[in-house]
């Protein structure tokens, strides 16, 4: 059955359908990479499409339009376990491409070190995918297959991301290493949210590690170890980092990456839980 989408957005759509188009969501990556070499195909911009923008809350959760910016994020209202994806938000490149760029945008991108994805992780974020028939939603972690591979399907495009309500008492934390404060690609960065009872120990624990594998990870045995630790208690060993595959790069070693994530794990942890 056909999605009954909003007109323009219908056209989009309708547009999409047709093939042989270049979607952009901002564009604060596609026209660097692009160069001084002119496109082979017409642009499809999706910036201006309102059915895409704005964040909104219903009683399943919240609602992230495809063309939410990053500054739009960053100075949202949102619950503490959102902390962690508004610390992202403004690590994104500078001001001005935090302005322009979208939370679609970087996932689409889907680079290793995209700085939104640990924190949507974190926040179990699913992707809303939508074509001129119909509308699916996966998983992020599902959502993104590779090193700049999604699971986009022809004639698709993002529409939202969605995500459940936290629990109340739990507060999210990011941290990214680079070779300097701002306007720099992550060495590694790791996300966080972390809620812990009347007893100062954690009940809840997400746990995100991004620029250390092709796709950023959820680390399942380590949240899974935390329940019932106290932050300032936690260790963290290698077999908690088994998922990770950092590479040797210009950046840094994958040893030094291994070690570095072990020490931001620790901090985000201690920041989320009050510490």
């Amino acid at each position: 059955m056909a999605y009954h989408a909003p007109a323009l957005l219908k056209d989009a759509l309708d547009r999409l359908a047709k093939g042989d188009v270049r979607v952009v969501a901002g564009g604060t990556d596609v026209y660097p990479a692009q160069g001084t070499a002119p496109f082979d195909r017409d642009i499809l911009d999706l910036t201006r499409i309102t059915a895409l923008q704005g964040i909104s809350r219903g009683a399943e959760g919240w609602r992230i339009g495809a063309t939410t910016t990053w500054t739009q994020i960053a100075r949202a209202d949102l619950p503490p376990a959102f902390d962690g994806l508004r610390a992202a938000a403004r690590e994104v490149g500078s001001i001005q491409i935090q302005n322009a760029g979208t939370v679609a945008g970087n996932l689409c991108n889907a680079s290793p070190a995209a700085d939104g994805v640990p924190p949507l992780l974190t926040l179990e974020a699913r992707v809303e995918l939508t074509s001129s028939t119909g509308q699916r939603v996966l998983p992020l972690a599902e959502f993104l297959t590779g090193v700049r591979r999604t699971a986009l399907q022809p004639g698709e495009l993002v529409s939202a991301l969605l995500l459940p309500n936290p629990p109340t008492h739990a507060r999210g934390a990011f941290t990214k290493l680079g070779a300097r404060r701002y306007l720099v690609i992550s060495i590694a960065m790791v996300a966080v949210v972390v809620g812990c009872d009347a007893r100062g120990r954690i009940d809840h624990a997400c746990v995100a590690v991004g620029a250390c594998s092709p796709v950023a990870q959820r680390l399942s045995r380590l949240e899974a170890d935390l329940i019932g630790q106290r932050p300032q208690d936690v260790t963290v060993g290698q077999g908690h980092l088994a998922p990770l595959s950092p590479i040797d790069d210009i950046r840094g070693s994958a040893g030094y990456r291994l070690d570095a994530v072990a020490e931001q794990i620790i901090r985000a942890i201690r920041a989320a839980g009050g510490q």
